[in-house]
């Protein structure tokens, strides 16, 4: 089962703490190979397609803490050990904001 996990900002700024602590719960999850992918999003533009029309708006956004700014894809057995690696991940990081969605379609 994948799932995308996703943080929004707003959150505290990361330290050399964060960034150590984090290298670490990334290694732990890529040797298990559980980390699929990884990285940070730049501000991005957003699109909507209403009647035929598509309307794109250049960020930043107005709610900073909406914003997506990074994501982690996760290949797990189940529903529950991706919540668990959730929990993990937000213990680390403190304070914010983010989702966890099962990803549906074809498994790589």
């Amino acid at each position: 089962m994948r799932f995308l996990m996703t943080v929004n900002g707003g959150g505290r700024p990361p330290d050399e703490q964060l960034y150590a602590d984090m290298g670490r719960f990334v290694e732990e999850l890529t040797r298990a190979g559980v980390l699929l992918a990884t990285g940070g999003l730049d501000r991005g533009t957003h699109v909507t397609a209403s009647g035929g029309n598509i309307t794109l708006t250049d960020g930043p956004f107005t709610e900073s803490k909406e914003v997506i700014v990074s994501f982690a894809l996760l290949e797990v057995r189940s529903r529950d050990e991706a919540l668990e690696l959730a929990r993990r991940f937000w213990q680390l990081v403190g304070d914010g904001e983010g989702d966890i969605r099962q990803v549906f379609g074809p498994e790589g």
